[in-house]
């Protein structure tokens, strides 16, 4: 793993300086775009949402997919069907 980061750390070095500022530049407005991004998505979703709180019961998905709760299957039997 050293030797492939040695590797990379040559071919950066090898560079010209010219295109070394360039590349950073692209990867810091690459990063900059992104972090806006990320930050606009957090505004809007925390701008639009509702004070209101959903509390609802957790139904059971197997008593849910009988359709009679009265009558609970084991779940091997199910799945073997």
């Amino acid at each position: 793993m050293d030797r492939y980061f040695d590797k990379l750390d040559e071919r950066w070095q090898a560079l010209p300086v010219r295109k070394q500022h360039k590349y950073t530049l692209y990867f810091f407005v690459g990063y900059l775009l992104l972090t806006a991004g990320v930050i606009g998505k957090v505004v809007y979703d925390t701008g639009k949402s509702n004070d209101a709180i959903d509390i609802m019961h957790i139904e059971n998905p197997i008593l849910k997919k009988n359709g009679n709760p009265a009558i609970p299957q084991d779940t091997v039997s199910i799945f073997k069907k």
